[in-house]
């Protein structure tokens, strides 16, 4: 079938259907159905296939984007599921909750009005539709090495990493002290956004591939860094950031105010009925929640409040909308379930009366030059003081990389802020300051996104691979892309 350039003209952008939102507020399924094959053929058929490949460059694992659209149009889904495997360990779940806004889409030459490529449906299209219709990755060419690698976390970076090295012939056991695998996948991502039986059959997938995992395990708790070192040829950090950061504001230790993650995992345990640790049993059903942030958590927050039942969900940011650093669908999401948006309003204290929470109170700010990341400041408007009521208040101001003393124990160096130090990809990707333990993902970047972590543990996995000298690459070494 002969590729049309200029078949956007004729066919619009068109998301999968979104439920209705005085449907899906009720429960906790994911808010957006599926392409069928036509559906997603004419979306993927709406790539010009131009010369320079902005969304791959911009991709954080460079996907053969132009190329699996390609083939998707073509109707040649199995080999469009083989292409998206080489670059992404966990294609179909970042599919449903990377930012494409801000990545590939957010750089698709059509982005200027003519609407951007779906590409985050197609790649979800993709590998779950193959899957139903029996399509399993090839290991009929792996020859096993004999060699073992532990991975420390079953979280994305943890599953890239295993992805590589068992493709490779080496043997992966993945560590984690969650009893189910993913990581903040399951715990700390809602399910409207991702449903967990999409993790789950990730996990049955990658078992089939020969990935071990042995959950409910914590390192530094059941096991520790020497018992792995001597068991196994090389260990793979990849245990995340969970350490959340406080803002420091009066009344933030009372009862009544949460930190954002041990709200998510609380909610997530419920409803898996999992006891993973870190979680926190609150139901806001009938209250009125306050969420403190303006990045992807605080709205994971808000849309799982509206989901218990709140009385009313309110988002306080301290900048204006344009410059929120979470997800601009996220964010017109919650507007659509009912939250209300403060912005440019920053919190000072919580107030509580007789151990109860009452309210927030927050100054309005104006937006003065941009900080180091390019967003402007928020700097306080004198005698605008007022308080926001509550009776629960939950903070999402971002994680930081936890760093136990274990670390130090094993000239394991790493940054003030508890992230790792690796060595440049150039040298050898992922290796840390001891040559046998490798880490990526949020342990070395701090609080980033799964498609970053992927990204991280599969390059690490590649400076395991050399670290080892293995070369086993025969039926998966990369070739030109169809």
């Amino acid at each position: 079938m002969a590729h049309d350039p200029f078949q956007f003209l004729d066919v619009p952008r068109a998301d999968p259907d979104k439920r209705a939102v005085g449907v899906r507020i009720r429960d906790s399924d994911e808010i957006y159905g599926q392409y069928d094959a036509t559906a997603a053929a004419r979306q993927a058929g709406r790539c010009i296939q131009c010369g320079i490949p902005y969304c791959e460059f911009k991709c954080p694992v460079h996907n053969y984007i132009p190329n699996w659209l390609r083939l998707i149009e073509e109707g040649r889904l199995f080999e469009a599921a083989e292409l998206s495997h080489r670059t992404n360990t966990l294609p179909e779940i970042c599919g449903r909750i990377c930012p494409q806004d801000r990545l590939c889409e957010g750089d698709c030459t059509l982005n200027d009005g003519l609407g951007a490529v779906s590409i985050g449906s197609v790649e979800k299209y993709i590998t779950d539709e193959a899957l139903k219709q029996g399509w399993r990755p090839d290991m009929s060419g792996v020859v096993a090495t004999g060699q073992r690698v532990a991975v420390v976390g079953a979280g994305p970076a943890g599953l890239g990493c295993a992805d590589v090295l068992v493709r490779n012939g080496v043997e992966a056991v993945v560590f984690d002290r969650y009893p189910r695998i993913g990581g903040l996948l399951t715990y700390g991502i809602p399910p409207f956004k991702l449903d967990k039986s999409v993790v789950e059959t990730r996990r049955a997938i990658m078992e089939e591939m020969g990935v071990n995992f042995r959950l409910g395990m914590e390192l530094g708790r059941d096991l520790d860094l020497a018992e792995l070192l001597a068991e196994y040829d090389a260990v793979f950090l990849g245990m995340g950031a969970y350490d959340a950061v406080r803002g420091n504001l009066p009344g933030e230790d009372d009862p009544g105010v949460v930190p954002a993650l041990a709200f998510l995992i609380g909610s997530a345990n419920r409803l898996l009925g999992t006891e993973a640790p870190g979680g926190a049993d609150v139901d806001v059903a009938g209250e009125r929640v306050v969420v403190l942030g303006g990045g992807d958590t605080a709205m994971d927050c808000n849309r799982t409040s509206v989901r218990q039942g709140a009385r009313s969900v309110t988002c306080i940011y301290r900048r204006d909308e344009e410059n929120m650093p979470g997800s601009r669908k996220e964010v017109g999401h919650a507007k659509e379930e009912g939250v209300t948006f403060r912005f440019r309003r920053q919190p000072t204290a919580i107030e509580s009366n007789e151990g109860r929470v009452t309210g927030v109170r927050v100054v309005a700010t104006e937006l003065g030059e941009p900080d180091a990341n390019g967003r402007r400041r928020a700097q306080p408007v004198p005698g605008s003081e007022e308080v926001v009521p509550a009776d629960r208040v939950l903070v999402a101001f971002g994680f930081n990389a936890e760093a136990p003393a274990w670390f130090d124990d094993h000239g394991i160096a790493r940054y003030e802020d508890g992230r790792l130090l690796v060595a440049s990809p150039e040298v050898c990707p992922g290796q840390t300051t001891h040559p046998r333990v490798f880490a990526g993902g949020d342990a070395v970047r701090g609080a980033d996104l799964v498609v970053t972590a992927v990204f991280d543990g599969r390059e690490a996995a590649r400076g395991i691979l050399q670290h080892l000298g293995t070369r086993n690459e025969a039926r998966h070494k990369q070739s030109s892309p169809a």
